[in-house]
């Protein structure tokens, strides 16, 4: 598994270019910088293979239809997310409108559901808290977590956005703390970090630090 992170957008958020060997790839949230995107994937001969979305908030979708429409692969996402992340309640002026939707979303993510993806095989890990429909994706063989915007280096996801939720957020932090402690961790703004790393030192992850 080769990893690319690409930091895009206004809110500095990390789209990732997951390859393997033959440059199959799985684009994780392409949030925005559309053309930036896809001359990426054009220049390294990359093959898009699906594009897989953690949660639908602006800063992780909307550069999602322009780049499929020009790099066509299926779509997979949580339908609860699906439902909002491409209307109006998603805009975030003066910043951001309201996302382009994708032509379709061809596949529903559902809780514990395994798929095998350019050669990939990934756990489908329903973390509701930061977004309603927000999930983590965890591939075991590769000891690799894709958390969204759940788990930082350092810190966790906003609660104050519509949707948030804390005691949510509480049993999805928890259910990432079950995974191995050399998990390495991608998430969706900052740098990589591990799981291990993240239970010493997270100060959001002790006892009763979200109230």
């Amino acid at each position: 598994m080769h990893v690319e992170t690409l930091e895009v957008g206004l809110f500095a958020s990390n789209c990732h270019l997951v390859s393997n060997a033959n440059g199959e790839t799985l684009v994780i949230d392409p949030g925005d910088d559309a053309s930036r995107i896809i001359e990426t994937l054009r220049n390294r001969n990359l093959k898009v293979v699906y594009y897989l979305i953690t949660h639908g908030h602006v800063d992780h979708v909307s550069a999602l239809a322009e780049v499929a429409a020009a790099i066509p692969a299926p779509i997979a996402m949580h339908p609860t997310d699906a439902e909002w992340a491409f209307s109006p309640v998603n805009a975030m002026p003066p910043y951001y409108d309201a996302p382009k939707a994708p032509p379709s979303i061809e596949r529903d993510f559902a809780e514990d559901k395994e798929w095998t993806d350019a050669g990939f095989r990934y756990r489908v890990i329903f973390t509701p808290g930061h977004a309603p429909g927000h999930v983590s994706l965890y591939f075991e063989n590769e000891k690799t977590l894709f958390p969204g915007d759940v788990l930082f280096k350092g810190s966790i996801g906003r609660l104050d956005l519509p949707g948030g939720n804390v005691k949510d957020m509480e049993r999805s932090l928890q259910r990432l703390m079950e995974l191995p402690d050399e998990t390495k961790v991608y998430p969706g703004h900052g740098p990589a970090t591990t799981i291990g790393d993240e239970r010493r030192t997270n100060p959001f992850l002790r006892p009763g630090a979200l109230g």
